[in-house]
This record gives structure tokens, C-alpha cells and sequence, in this order.
């Protein structure tokens, strides 16, 4: 009954146009692709830690030329949210947001033109070194999470050139 239920199930995806986005791994059109974006230095603390984490996820960035351009702009916003009797702030709301474009380093066509933003919670404790650490620490994952969204709509959008 199990080779029945997974054949059918083989068959009914293959019918769907489900396509694997990194189909012919490292030598596939969306990892060549990504190997060849070069993303320009970023302004401030969280912009070298979302470029970091972009390279890191490109791979074998510099390896194989550079075809593309990955332009990216942040804003950084931290802002108060729960106060309490005494007018302090016991909650603070990280917010990082991203434009970005991606281009051809060849034609300057604008190949993908996109927004992303993140915000990550924190508690805010008597301890002013240990806010500061959670906002270090906030502003890193937010950077990593926003790094990842930001190869998906890349690879989405070497996918479709490539098609």
C-alpha cells in the first residue's frame, strides 16, 4: 500500500510545474547565479552584518566573476513600547528594513527591485549592559533572518532570468 500511496504522490507533483530551485546543485543557472553577486559594502554596524551574512550565503562569492550587483540600503529603527508607571521603558522593538536591488553588472538593468523588513522584541532589565547585549544580539539574528529572505527573492529572481 506504501509504494502505491508514494508513487501517486510522485505523480501528482510532477504534474503541479513543482521544479527544485537549486536543480543541478553547485553547477545549476540559481548557484551560479548567487556565486556571482557581489553585495558593496553597507553603511553602519547592522549593514556589515547583513553584507557578512549575505556573502556567507552566496558561497563561493568572488570565485566566479562578478555578473551581478546587490545594492542594498537599510534603516534601523529601536523604539519604545511598554512604559511603565514611572515613565522607563520595559520593552523596546528592534526594526530593520532593507531596499534592495539586484543588477546587472553588464547592462544596469534592474533585475529585481525589493523591500524586506524584520523587528525582533526585547525586554528592557535594570541591568544597562545586559539591554545593550540583547540589542546586540536582537540586531544579529534580525540581520541573519534578513539576509536569508533577502537570497530567496535573489534566487527566485536568477531562477526566473534563467528560465
Amino acid at each position: 500500500m506504501k509504494p502505491l500511496m508514494i508513487s501517486l504522490a510522485a505523480l501528482a507533483l510532477s504534474g503541479c510545474g513543482l521544479q527544485p530551485m537549486y536543480a543541478g546543485g553547485g553547477n545549476g543557472a540559481v548557484a551560479q547565479g548567487l556565486a556571482a553577486v557581489e553585495v558593496p559594502p553597507i553603511e553602519g554596524r547592522a549593514g556589515w552584518l547583513v553584507r557578512n551574512a549575505l556573502n556567507d550565503r552566496l558561497g563561493a562569492a568572488g570565485e566566479a566573476g562578478t555578473r551581478y550587483r546587490l545594492d542594498v540600503r537599510l534603516d534601523e529603527n529601536l523604539e519604545g513600547l511598554g512604559v511603565v508607571g514611572d515613565d522607563a521603558v520595559s520593552r523596546e522593538r528592534l526594526i530593520l528594513r532593507a531596499r534592495y536591488q539586484l543588477v546587472d553588472a553588464a547592462t544596469d538593468d534592474i533585475l529585481l527591485d525589493a523591500s524586506d523588513a524584520v523587528d525582533a522584541g526585547i525586554d528592557v532589565v535594570s541591568s544597562e549592559y545586559a539591554v545593550i547585549a540583547a540589542e546586540q544580539t536582537a540586531q544579529e539574528r534580525l540581520a541573519n533572518t534578513l539576509a536569508d529572505r533577502m537570497i530567496a527573492r535573489v534566487a527566485l529572481a536568477l531562477r526566473k532570468r534563467a528560465e
